[in-house]
This record gives structure tokens, C-alpha cells and sequence, in this order.
């Protein structure tokens, strides 16, 4: 049979014709530059701040009680945290990589935090609102210094050499696990309140998947706001098993999971309270702990990148140049130092699910992601307010991570376009680097389960929380093996540029030599001419 031609009736040769590459996806309603109209654009950007709130949530819950903090403490770091990702929202999306990315907390602080709350120096503190005040200091303190590890790493360029090194073929890995790596924030989480995580997910992919592919047509646009209308729908059925009593007699795990009145954040939040720099007292700074900051500011650069690429497709972007992902980086690095001036008690990193939020309303619009960041400085003002939707039940945002955390997954795998997936090199890299992306951190994760301490323990705790936060991150370790092997193996070999898809991220690797890297990346006010991109 011949299967070349183009030529003839009813398609019969075109059948077998491969899909063509894309260098920017297709399919997207808005793209970064472009946007909504206003009432729509509004609901969008609650939505993304609605999405972005459970992680915050989630990372305050873990480390506030084992600073000695209560609920009210808790309510406040939580406050805290909006108004800061707020700021660092615009600021990215304004002068950072100019893509539609919120800017959220980061899970790979968690394990520095913890070593600091849990160190011997604070046991002298009987009084928990003290301890809490005095940890919190010390997590400023390290915060603060290890920003400067992201703004050198950025504004001067350092990023940007790396990442005219990364073809499509090593980005496959990081972007990949950049969300899969996230794996047990989704159904595992879920699972905790089955009742209330799985009909949200049912209903969510019946909202966004089965009803508009039922439906053609531009009027109903359920798909947009499934998010928004799941949450609400099951957020009532879950108030009404709370009120009807359905788990009064249940476990207090259950009880946490399940009811809608146990977070205590709404009778513990102020009605108005502004956050200011320093409010928890004057920093404190050890040379460990920053050392320890430093190797989590370090994965927080690897995600977010991945991340940002995510986010480049969803926003039907061309790719992103490296001098603006480096650019981005210096940006993370000032986000992170307000973290430590404010005191949010945790970093900042480019938010997996908002991305894959971008994927799932196939709006990639700026604007949007800008409106939400004014949602979170207004709700983190008004805190009683954003409490109530903080306390969301946390299987509820569980089942959206399954759907979000998919999406920036499969902008992974769609990077493969490029590649040559007939060549064994090609198999090697992806298969080894996915296997070991998830393999090395589930290792890492374990032994720290079993044994209270990582595989690495020297006499150095700060180098030990290093070890143990880089190689906790499949995205972090996927990277390192991908990007090492396809700067090594087969580097003499003709074919291996185009193996790897190098030829068609060439035009991106310097910010003028392709046109439409102004459209989507150029600073605003004419600000290249201060600050160009190289």
C-alpha cells in the first residue's frame, strides 16, 4: 500500500500522514496577549484564585502547628501568603517572564521549615505564641538570604545559559514531572474524604470534558468554569452532611477531612488586617538554615521553569527564550525575598495547577491571571472572607489537582512532537529520566518516612536538608538526568541535534531572532530599551 501522497480524492493518503508540529498550540480561545471580556475575565481570575488557595492552605496546615502556632497564627500566615503572591503575581506577570502564571508556595520549602521549627534552640520557649514568633524569624531570616541564590542565579544570566541548553528532549522530563511529581496531593488526598473528593472529580470532568463535547456551541461555556460551578455544587453537599450530621461519630481524621466547620480559620481570622513587612519581629539568620533555603530556592528555580513552559503552551506562546526565563528566575528571587520580609512562612514558585487551569479552560489570557492576583490581595485584606473559602474542604481541591496536575502533564508529553521517538537515544533519555525522576525521590521520601532522617546524614544538618530537598524532587532529578545525558551521549553524532529537537527551538534560543518573542515577552513601557533581553 502506498501511503505518501497527498494528492488525491477523500483523503484516503492523508489518513497516514503524522500530525504536524506545532510550534505554538492550537486550539486556545485567548492567548497570553489577548483576553476575555471584562465580566467573563473577572470569574476566570476568581477561579484561579480558588485553585491556587488549597496549596497554601495545605503547606500552612503543615508547618504552623510545629512552630507552636495555633489557629489564629494560622489564619494569619495564610493571609499573609495571599497578599504576598498577590504582589508577586503582578510583578511577574508585569517585568517576570510575562506569561499567565500565578506565583504560589512552594511544597519544597516544607523540609528546611521543618528542621528549623523542629531545632533544639527554640525548646527554650514554653510559651507557643512565643516559639511560634521566634521560628518564624529564624525562617524569614533564611529566606530572605537564600533569595539572593535566585536573583543572581537569574538577573545575571546564569539560568539563561543553562536554558539555551535544554532542548525539547530533556524539557519532556521537567515539565512531565513538574506535575506528575505531584502525584500524592491528588487522589491519595482525595481518598481521605471519599464522599466528597470523588464526586467532585466526576462532576468536574463531566463539566469540563463530556457536556461541551455534547454541546457545540460559543453561548454555553460551561467548560471555562467547571471548576467553579464543581466546587460550589459539592462544597452544599458537603455543608449538608456537616449540618445533617454525618460525621459526628466518625474518626477525627474524618472529621478534619470531611466537615466544613473544623478548620477554625474563620473564627480565628480578623475582619480587616493589612500584612506588613516584619510583623512577626526582626529576622534572625543562621548560617545552616540558609543553607538549607538555598537548596529548596534551588528546586523552586527547576520547577517554576518547568512550569513556565507549561504555561508558554497553554498560552498558545511560542517558546519561551532563555534570557526571559532567566529574567523570570531573578523575579522568583524578589517574590521569595518578600516571603522572608512579610513572613509567609514558606517560598514561592510558579503554581503547577494554575497552569494546568490554563489548559482546562483553554484560556491562556494575562489579564486573567493578573485580575486573580487582585483577588488574593483583596481577600487577604478581608480575611474573614478568604477564610471561608479557605476552608474548603481539603479533598475538594485534591480532586482538582487530579484534573489540573494532568493538564501541565501532558504539555510534557506534547513536547515529544519534536523529538525522534524512532531513535534509541530519544527512548533512552525519556524512559531512564521519567523512570528515576520518580524512582530516586520516592527512595528519598521513604527512608524519611521509616527512619525520621534522609539516606544522607553527615555530622552537617544543612547539608543533609540540601540532599534531601533536591533529591525529593522528581522534577529536580529528571532534569539532572536528562539534561546531562543529552549534553554527553552521542553529542558528535550527526543526527542527534534533530533527535532531540534541538533545530526547532534554535530560532528561540536569542530573544530578536524569531518576531512573535516580542508579542508575548517584551517588557511593558517600553522597558527593553533599559533592560533587554539577550
Amino acid at each position: 500500500m502506498a501511503v505518501g501522497g497527498g494528492g488525491g480524492g477523500g483523503g484516503g493518503g492523508n489518513e497516514f500522514q503524522p500530525h504536524p508540529v506545532k510550534e505554538q498550540l492550537p486550539g486556545i480561545d485567548f492567548c497570553v496577549s489577548s483576553s476575555p471580556a471584562w465580566p467573563e475575565a473577572i470569574l476566570l481570575g476568581f477561579q484561579h484564585y480558588l485553585v491556587m488557595i488549597g496549596t497554601v492552605v495545605i503547606i500552612s496546615t503543615i508547618i504552623v502547628p510545629l512552630m507552636g502556632g495555633g489557629n489564629m497564627e494560622k489564619a494569619e500566615v495564610i493571609n499573609t501568603f495571599l497578599f504576598v503572591a498577590g504582589i508577586n503575581t503582578l510583578l511577574q506577570s508585569l517585568f517576570g517572564t510575562r506569561l499567565p502564571v500565578v506565583m504560589g508556595a512552594s511544597y519544597a520549602f516544607i523540609i528546611p521549615i521543618i528542621s528549623i521549627s523542629l531545632s533544639r534552640r527554640f525548646n527554650m520557649y514554653v510559651d507557643p505564641h512565643q516559639r511560634f514568633r521566634q521560628t518564624m524569624r529564624a525562617v524569614q531570616g533564611a529566606l530572605i538570604l537564600s533569595s539572593l541564590l535566585q536573583m543572581v542565579i537569574g538577573f545575571f544570566g546564569f539560568w539563561r545559559i543553562l536554558a539555551r541548553f535544554l532542548s525539547p528532549l530533556s524539557a519532556v522530563p521537567l515539565v512531565t514531572l513538574t506535575g506528575l511529581g505531584l502525584f500524592v496531593h491528588g487522589f491519595p488526598q482525595l481518598a481521605n474524604c471519599i464522599e466528597v473528593g470523588l464526586p467532585e472529580l466526576i462532576i468536574l470532568i463531566i463539566l469540563s470534558q463530556y457536556i461541551p463535547s455534547m454541546i457545540k456551541s460559543d453561548k454555553i461555556m460551561l467548560g471555562r468554569f467547571a471548576v467553579l460551578l464543581s466546587v460550589v455544587i459539592v462544597w452544599v453537599y458537603a455543608v449538608i452532611l456537616t449540618v445533617a450530621g454525618a460525621y459526628n461519630n466518625r474518626p477525627l481524621k474524618t472529621q478534619i477531612s470531611c466537615r466544613t466547620d473544623r478548620s477554625g480559620l474563620i473564627s480565628a481570622s480578623s475582619w480587616i488586617r493589612v500584612p506588613y513587612p516584619f510583623q512577626w519581629g526582626r529576622p534572625t539568620f543562621n548560617a545552616g538554615d540558609v543553607f538549607s533555603m538555598m537548596g529548596a530556592a534551588f528546586v523552586a528555580i527547576v520547577e517554576s521553569t518547568g512550569t513556565f513552559i507549561a504555561a508558554s503552551r497553554y498560552g498558545s506562546a511560542t517558546h519561551i527564550p532563555p534570557s526571559v526565563i532567566s529574567r523570570g528566575v531573578g523575579w522568583l528571587g524578589i517574590g521569595t525575598l518578600l516571603d522572608g520580609i512579610f513572613g509567609t512562612g514558606s517560598g514561592s514558585t510558579a503554581s503547577v495547577e494554575n497552569a494546568g487551569l490554563l489548559g482546562l479552560t483553554r484560556i491562556g489570557s494575562r489579564r486573567v491571571i493578573q485580575i486573580s492576583a487582585a483577588f488574593m490581595l483583596f481577600f487577604s485584606v478581608l480575611g474573614k472572607f478568604g477564610a471561608i473559602l479557605a476552608s474548603i474542604p481539603l479533598p475538594i481541591v485534591a480532586a482538582l489537582y487530579c484534573v489540573l496536575f494532568a493538564y501541565v502533564v501532558s504539555a510534557g508529553l506534547a513536547l515529544l512532537q519534536f523529538c525522534n521517538l524512532n531513535s534509541f537515544r530519544t527512548k533512552f533519555i525519556i524512559g531512564f529520566a521519567l523512570f528515576m525522576g520518580l524512582s530516586v525521590p520516592q527512595y528519598f521520601n521513604e527512608y524519611l518516612l521509616i527512619s525520621s532522617r534522609g539516606p544522607v546524614h553527615t555530622r552537617a544538618t544543612w547539608f543533609n536538608n540540601i540532599m534531601q530537598v533536591i533529591f525529593s524532587s522528581p522534577a529536580t532529578v529528571a532534569i539532572i538526568v536528562a539534561f546531562l545525558l543529552d549534553t554527553t551521549l552521542s553529542r558528535g553524532h550527526s543526527s542527534t541535534r534533530r533527535d532531540s529537537g534541538r533545530h526547532w527551538w534554535e530560532k528561540f534560543r536569542y530573544f530578536n531572532q524569531d518576531t512573535r518573542s516580542e508579542e508575548f515577552y517584551a517588557l511593558p513601557y517600553n522597558l527593553n530599551r533599559f533592560f533587554p533581553s539577550f
